[in-house]
């Protein structure tokens, strides 16, 4: 109260202290790991909050009030009637952080880090998280052997980074030392007693280094004082470990600090003559320069330091003033003392927006943790596996999101989700801090309506590529089942007239569409022959739009001159087949001319077909493949899915063999439902013939469907 009465007003320091005592009434009988009172944490926490940060009468009340609130002995309405809603806000905030569980994964940290920060809509939340964990720190060795490691490697981790961030040097290296020493507690009582040895040395050095450059000062009527500051053993050590060198090779171990005394107006001057008295009797060493008075580090870091060869050994020399070393000292808060405002009522809205400003400004994008207000900016969720493991989604993203994210298979399954005990619908909107189990089944298949439930990029990629392949694999079935009935129908008509008067009739776009309604069996097969009929007897004759026929060949006495022939040799043209439909001799084909592959030829029915003519008409040109045999072979991809039993693939293998075709690969792999599922590739010198092989295993006891498929 003593500390309060010193830099807050009257009416700040009565509410501060009805604050004292109703946590000391609330955690009256409570106790720490060591028996004694649980309301000293709250208190030690209040007074760093007060002396090392700097922050205001709200921020103390949130401090000393936080422990209570979280463990439900005081109400938050209580709070908000006695003290406004400033200190609610950051107790909520305080206890969202306390309820994280953080897993000790290297390749989280930066997740962890932008979950913790995405807690602190109000700033003043993280720092009152600093201020908490750093009396825990100080106190560690109460706590039990696994507590001790777990809250080193987060203070380690997590909260010394972001007390780095935020220019808070003095909790940030405390944080280290104190981590450091159960971590590594070899290591660091090796450095420690190094230290210790050459103690003697370095203050001798010291002395004689800053003789001259006093007296200098002095004679100019500088007034100053000095610090010296030994660089901590954790630096120490992790400068050891990057530079691969022993720590009498560590040359920076200490600074010394000349700290100026002097009006505002007159700091960078005074700073420049001393720097300019330190380089008259010894050498800087250039690259070793940093000058953040001209241009203040991004947290408002200012200072100018120089490293001088001296007697023999390099010394690092920080010149600042007064107000500089507060800043460097106590962070960002420290600026506000310096522009008059007192009574501990520090301008709210300018000193959150520089915050702000501090936290977002990085040269490191990589990660939230560079942004204080990451939920305000980037609005993101964190939400965590059963197993710890923590994901970042977007806000608004949903259970089927999550599913996604942790893998295509179990985004594709997915039924729903349990989110603690309750049990939730794939279209649920996950809230920071969700523990996430989702729930699948075998029998689920990605659905268009899908694409209205997700909001990631990922998957919704991943939907569409499902059901693109799905709609390619029914319209390849339906085309084969059609043209199967034409054939036994003795029907004379093409399949792409045929379907382009089904189209016309059943008022589908695309035959696709159409083809997909024959696999499931939304349309009768006898009307579809009726229909069929009564247009080649002349009694119908619808003519399809343009935008529903499929592709297909212009009729040989209507090929132009710009038509691609594939085989004949044209100078300066070069062709390839396209790998999204893998087009072989006989398949009808166009071609579609690339920037700086010549022409690329797809089958007609290929998945991106309607695409290309769509979108790039005046690239698409006629092709046709010449002759009416092919001298050459290509490949054939036949997806086959049959029932798992013995002797399946000597049965394929001897009936693709009697008909005198070559299996250049087969791979079956086990599938759901006792299934059998794979590809063949197989060599044949035209589609008629890879048409002849698919049908021929398509008959074979066991097989489900036999299908070709893109390469």
């Amino acid at each position: 109260m003593e500390v309060c009465a010193s830099q807050f007003s009257e009416h700040s320091v009565g509410l501060i202290e009805r604050a004292l005592g109703m946590a000391t009434e609330a955690l009256e009988g409570r106790v720490r790991y060591n028996g004694a009172p649980l309301v000293e944490h709250s208190i030690a926490t209040a007074r760093i909050v007060a002396c090392e940060i700097g922050l205001g009468r709200n921020s103390v009340v949130a401090a000393l009030l936080h422990d209570a609130a979280r463990m439900e002995l005081v109400s938050l309405a209580e709070i908000n009637t006695l003290f406004g809603e400033a200190p609610v806000g950051i107790i909520l905030g305080m206890n969202d952080i306390s309820s994280i569980r953080t897993k000790t994964d290297k390749d989280q940290i930066d997740d962890f880090r932008d979950l913790i920060i995405s807690y602190s809509a109000d700033p003043r939340v993280i720092l009152l998280k600093l201020a908490d964990r750093l009396e825990v720190m100080r106190n560690i060795d109460i706590f039990p052997a696994d507590k001790q490691m777990r809250k080193s490697w987060e203070s380690m981790n997590l909260y010394a980074q972001i007390a780095h961030k935020l220019g808070l040097y003095n909790i940030k290296s405390e944080l280290e030392e104190i981590s450091f020493a159960h971590i590594e507690p070899k290591a660091y009582a090796e450095i420690k007693q190094k230290l210790a040895e050459s103690a003697e040395r370095r203050e001798a050095l010291i002395a004689d280094t800053l003789a001259p450059i006093e007296k200098k000062m002095k004679e100019s009527g500088i007034r100053y004082h000095l610090k010296s500051r030994t660089k901590s053993v954790y630096s120490i050590w992790r400068k050891m470990q990057k530079q691969k060198v022993p720590f009498e090779e560590v040359f920076d171990i200490f600074a010394i600090r000349i700290i100026i005394e002097c009006e505002r107006e007159q700091e960078k001057m005074l700073c420049w003559n001393v720097y300019s008295i330190v380089t008259d009797f010894y050498t800087p060493n250039p690259n070793r320069m940093r000058d953040w008075i001209s241009i203040p580090k991004s947290n408002g870091y200012e200072s100018l330091h120089a490293t001088v060869s001296a007697f023999g050994e390099w010394v690092e020399i920080q010149i600042r003033t007064e107000r500089m070393d507060e800043v460097a000292e106590r962070g960002i808060a420290a600026h506000w003392r310096y522009k008059g405002v007192g009574g501990g009522s520090i301008s709210h809205e300018e000193w959150l927006a520089r915050l702000r400003e501090i936290m977002e400004e990085s040269d490191d994008k990589s990660g939230l943790c560079n942004r204080l207000d990451a939920y305000a900016t980037n609005r993101e969720v964190f939400v965590f596996t059963p197993k710890g493991d923590i994901r970042k989604l977007p806000e608004g993203a949903t259970v089927l999101d999550f599913a996604f994210d942790i893998h295509t298979s179990v985004g594709a399954g997915c039924v729903g989700a349990k989110i603690g005990d309750r049990n939730v619908s794939i279209k649920e909107p996950l809230k920071n801090g969700d523990i996430v189990t989702i729930l699948t089944s075998k029998n689920q298949k990605p659905k268009s309506d899908w694409l209205s439930v997700v909001v990631t990029s990922k998957a919704r990629s991943r939907i569409k590529a499902y059901l693109r392949e799905e709609e390619s694999k029914l319209a390849r079935l339906g085309r084969e089942e059609l043209e199967r009935k034409l054939k036994n129908w003795k029907l004379t008509i093409s399949i792409d007239d045929a379907v382009a008067v089904l189209c016309k009739h059943y008022k589908v776009r695309t035959g696709m569409e159409f083809y997909g309604r024959i696999v499931d069996e939304k349309v009768d097969m006898v009307e579809v022959k009726e229909i069929i009929s009564r247009h080649l007897s002349g009694e119908e004759a619808p003519q399809a739009p343009t935008t529903i026929k499929p592709i297909s060949q212009p009729k040989e006495e209507s090929r132009s001159s710009e038509e691609l022939v594939l085989g004949d040799e044209v100078h300066g043209l070069e062709w390839h087949t396209a790998r999204c439909c893998n087009p072989i001799f006989g398949d009808e084909v166009f071609g579609f001319t690339t920037i700086t592959k010549g022409v690329t030829i797809h089958r007609t029915d290929c998945p991106n077909a309607r695409r290309l003519h769509e979108q790039y008409p005046y690239r698409i040109i006629a092709a046709r493949w010449k002759g009416e045999q092919s001298k050459g072979r290509f490949i054939a991809s036949i997806r086959v899915v049959a029932d798992d039993r013995g002797g399946l693939l000597n049965q394929i293998t001897e009936t693709v063999g009697a008909l005198g075709i070559s299996i250049r690969s087969i791979a079956l792999a086990p599938m759901r439902d006792n299934q059998l599922g794979g590809t063949i590739n197989v060599e044949v010198p035209s589609s008629s013939v890879a048409d002849m092989v698919t049908y021929a295993i398509q008959r074979l006891d066991g097989v489900k469907r036999a299908y070709r498929v893109n390469k």
